[in-house]
């Protein structure tokens, strides 16, 4: 199952919305004879890579042991069931880190095999087949994307100067990194504020991609300019307004920008509603890059699941903060308010430090 889930790493971003899966077919002597990951959207999955490596390899799969780190689908999408496949070759054993979210199979694929005779065992590897697919998970049970929110500050918490300066607080190492998370995740998101102040790319240029991930703009007012950085690399924009300026709107849609209006009742953009819709367009990871007044924002409102903070070894003193006003209440007056977080780890890049923590409890779904 190791071996699985080392395989399920090398499938990549490249799979979403799809979960990355690996399989490895042991024989009863205990050979492997046949190991493969879930390949491109549209593509074969881990089990038919496996079972394809196996013949390819001249091994008979007849009484096999197939350890797959999510339960074999039973649904036709792009590709036919994998738990139909598992059973035409004559696999004997199938043993699964942990069942499939997805409603489509949700347990159909364990009925399927044991029906057809096969002994199915349920369990070892799953925390981290789990972990490795938190977006899609978070997508198939809470209809929303797991959010990570990525901030570069100094050791004092700014992350920038008060006239708005900020290149570059953090090391080569440190933003080389960003980018690796940027890739990995099935869309970035910022807001207009960030694109007007900073005309940003925001997409993956530090480390190798197969694929960008698509550009999210919280937009309330449609002030995108068409002529944007961010239309650069030619990838799907997603815009979300709380209007609809109908001039604006041509402009930006003329550049390939596809907009939706989702007003929250005090006029901004419903962020939740947001979400929700990422959802529905297959996002599994959502990488939030923009500034402390949207970072504000989605904290306050629970939008957020996850920090990602690049912190530097330098002092600025006064100056922007990784994100403002993120209770609704105001200031608080009593520690018993914080929003609490758990870290998942701290490691040295270069001179700099990264943190991943997470919002207490919002792994519980």
């Amino acid at each position: 199952m190791i071996q699985a889930l080392n395989l399920a790493r090398q499938a990549g971003p490249e799979t979403d919305p799809n979960p990355r899966v690996g399989c490895v077919l042991v024989a009863a002597n205990g050979a492997v004879i046949g190991q493969g990951y879930t390949q491109q959207v549209g593509g074969p999955h881990a089990e038919v890579m496996a079972l394809r490596d196996a013949a390819a390899r001249c091994h008979s799969v007849a009484g096999a042991t197939a350890y797959v780190t999510l339960e074999p689908c039973s649904h036709h999408g792009r590709t036919g069931p994998c738990c139909d496949a598992l059973i035409a070759a004559g696999i004997g054993w199938v043993v699964a880190s942990i069942a499939d979210p997805n409603p489509l199979v949700a347990g159909q694929g364990f009925e399927r095999l044991r029906a057809a005779g096969v002994e199915v065992e349920v369990g070892p590897g799953a925390e981290e087949a789990r972990e490795l697919n938190i977006g899609f998970f978070s997508r198939m049970v809470r209809k929303t994307p797991w959010v990570r929110m990525k901030m570069a500050a100094s050791l004092d918490g700014k992350t920038g100067l008060d006239n708005g300066v900020s290149q570059w607080i953090t090391a080569q190492a440190a933003r080389a990194d960003g980018h690796a998370w940027r890739a990995r995740a099935s869309a970035v998101l910022t807001g207009v504020g960030t694109v007007l102040e900073d005309n940003p790319r925001l997409d993956v240029r530090l480390v190798e991609t197969p694929r960008q991930p698509h550009l999210v703009v919280v937009d309330s007012r449609l002030q995108t300019p068409p002529d944007a950085h961010i239309f650069i690399a030619g990838r799907p924009v997603w815009i979300y307004a709380a209007s609809r300026d109908e001039k604006k709107a041509q402009a930006l849609e003329a550049r390939g920008a596809t907009i939706t209006c989702l007003p929250n009742a005090d006029g901004k953009v419903d962020l939740g509603a947001m979400l929700k819709d990422l959802a529905a367009r297959g996002v599994n990871e959502l990488h939030v890059e923009s500034g402390h007044k949207l970072n504000g924002s989605m904290l306050r409102e629970g939008c957020v699941d996850e920090l990602l903070v690049y912190l530097a070894p330098k002092l600025i003193g006064s100056g922007l903060d990784m994100a403002s006003h993120i209770h609704a209440d105001g200031p608080l007056t009593s520690l018993t308010g914080v929003l609490p977080l758990e870290f998942r780890s701290v490691d040295m890049l270069g001179p700099d430090l990264r943190i991943v923590a997470r919002v207490a409890g919002r792994d519980a779904f």
